[in-house]
């Protein structure tokens, strides 16, 4: 018998990237009670302050999910790890900080789909809202918002080559991914502010704790929603042994990601009907959507030896380095423990014929046999690319009606042909820029794919082998229209056919955005909470 709590006003779940938002935003009205559920713990684990500590921290299960995918036809049959966020933060504690939001084409692209009020002029508002961004105000940019947006503040000689090589081969240089323009070779900004990171339980939880109307619960793991016929009044959670029901007498909303959301959801009996009776779960609304309609950026990387000993493995090998890097860090707040995943950057285009760029690559500093593993002893660097706009589709599935079980995660990577032929035109690329005279001085060897990798067939087959998740799963309650099949919440987040429950995460976007998710997950909550409280 779950023990009854106080009534809330909202629930929120999941106190990830844009759960903290949410509940940020939803409490700032003292007259609203909001709880927020994370079934993680708080953030104090100092690694996940210092932005090269994502290293350590992405796989750790102590502040990380440690999903793994199902075996991938795709990738030889080889079960992929799926890292996301445990703990207040979510991926916004954990991930490489990486501040993109995408290219304006994307939110047009959800507007055409049958989503008014997403359209790039739409989101843009909201972006800027988040953002204190360093470089101060702009068209484009906004300061003062809760969300630290920093530059890079430490030029790097093998990013410099990269963009350098990247003028060889018609790639222009790029001062701001965000900017007019997507396209071009630059350095990354992060989401850090004096050389910690600003996740959003930072930027936006940390100022709203100690507000009497928020209720913050950790290790709170939700087991199903309440439904009093078609209306989601309350929610069920396990939390110190104990079984706990919290009430809601506005709304509740699932931000608890694109694999926690989908499941919470399939196990409160919203899903495709056919699969829930196969686990004994009681149907409330038939919903085929739920969980379906996976997309992830797919990513592949190649590692060089380096000809000088210039890079963080070099550094991370000797003691004395060690010691510099952190004093370095204690007195300026600068150096490379204040790096992210990927200091330099490179959006291109594999076809000259495309509009925008359809590849990503992040510049890594180091390299490793795989990420969160021990750095190579050698100098080593890492290009890695990933496909910004995959066409294979996946889904996430539970396995059994407890709320501890790991659910079904299949990504179905390269299914499509056009995926296929983009990552290996992508590793290509890689290629040419590596044979350029910027990089000639930098470049010893190709560790992988290895030069005995020549053709095209060559570098699918290394893809199948080695190619990974870069962390973006995102569209498995995807936004549309009723009449759109699959689709799982209107344009204001509204579960289709529902009373009382909305969704506001990775989860609903439409299509994947072309870069990394989390600035488009916040932007999410702001416009998520706006629409609950009636200002949109």
């Amino acid at each position: 018998m779950a023990t009854a709590q106080e009534a809330y006003d909202f629930i929120v779940i999941g106190a990830g990237s844009a759960g903290c938002v949410l509940a940020n935003r939803l409490s700032a009205d003292p007259a609203n009670k909001v709880l927020l559920l994370e079934a993680g713990g708080r953030d104090r684990d100092p690694w996940i302050h210092l932005p090269i500590g994502y290293y350590r921290t992405i796989l750790n299960p102590k502040v990380a999910w440690r999903y793994e995918t199902e075996p991938e036809p795709g990738c030889d049959d080889r079960r992929i790890v799926w890292p996301r966020g445990k703990v207040l933060g979510g991926c916004s504690s954990i991930n490489g900080l990486v501040y993109i939001r995408g290219q304006p084409e994307d939110f047009r692209h959800w507007r055409q789909l049958g989503n008014p009020g997403w359209d790039w002029d739409d989101v843009l508002p909201y972006f800027m809202k988040a953002e204190d961004q360093e470089r101060g105000p702009d068209a484009l940019h906004g300061t003062g918002g809760p969300l630290a947006v920093s530059d890079s503040k430490q030029p790097h000689p093998l990013c410099e080559a990269y963009i350098q090589a990247c003028d060889e081969v018609g790639i222009p240089r790029n001062s701001d991914f965000n900017g007019p323009s997507q396209e071009g070779a630059g350095y990354f900004q992060l989401t850090n502010r004096r050389g910690l990171r600003c996740s959003t339980a930072v930027g936006y939880l940390r100022p709203a704790r100690k507000r009497p109307n928020l209720d913050i619960q950790t290790r709170a793991l939700v087991s199903s929603l309440v439904f009093d016929g078609k209306r989601a009044v309350g929610v069920r959670y396990r939390q110190n042994g104990a079984e706990r029901r919290a009430d809601a007498s506005r709304e509740i909303v699932l931000s608890a990601g694109a694999i926690g959301s989908p499941q919470i959801l399939q196990l409160s009996g919203v899903g495709p009907a056919g699969h829930l009776k196969e686990h004994g779960i009681e149907v409330v609304h038939d919903l085929p959507g739920v969980g379906a309609n996976l997309q992830d950026h797919f990513q592949v990387r190649s590692v060089y030896r380096c000809s000088q000993p210039i890079t963080l493995n070099d550094r991370a090998h000797s003691l004395a380095h060690k010691l510099l890097m952190g004093l370095e860090w204690l007195l300026y707040r600068t150096g490379p423990l204040t790096i992210g995943a990927g200091h330099g950057a490179i959006f291109a285009r594999t076809r000259p014929e495309l509009a925008t760029p359809d590849v990503q690559f992040h510049i890594l500093l180091f390299s490793a046999d795989r990420p969160g593993q021990p750095l190579h002893r050698f100098s080593g660097f890492t290009a890695s690319v990933c496909q910004l706009r995959p066409e294979s589709r996946g889904s996430v599935m539970i396995k059994s009606p407890a709320p501890e079980d790991h659910p079904a995660i299949i990504a179905n990577y390269l299914a499509a042909e056009s995926d296929r032929a983009c990552i290996v035109a992508g590793l290509q690329l890689t290629r040419r820029l590596a044979r350029t005279e910027a990089l000639k001085p930098y470049i010893a060897e190709e560790i992988e794919p290895g030069p005995e990798r020549v053709s095209d067939d060559d570098m699918l087959a290394y893809a199948r082998a080695r190619g990974s998740t870069i962390f973006h799963p995102t569209s498995t309650c995807t936004m549309g229209p009723a009449s759109r099949p699959q689709s799982v919440v209107d344009p204001a987040l509204k579960v289709h056919g529902l009373e009382g429950l909305r969704v506001a995460d990775a989860s609903i976007m439409p299509t994947v955005v072309s870069g990394n998710t989390n600035a488009a997950c916040i932007m999410i909550g702001e416009k998520g909470s706006d629409l609950m409280l009636g200002h949109a």
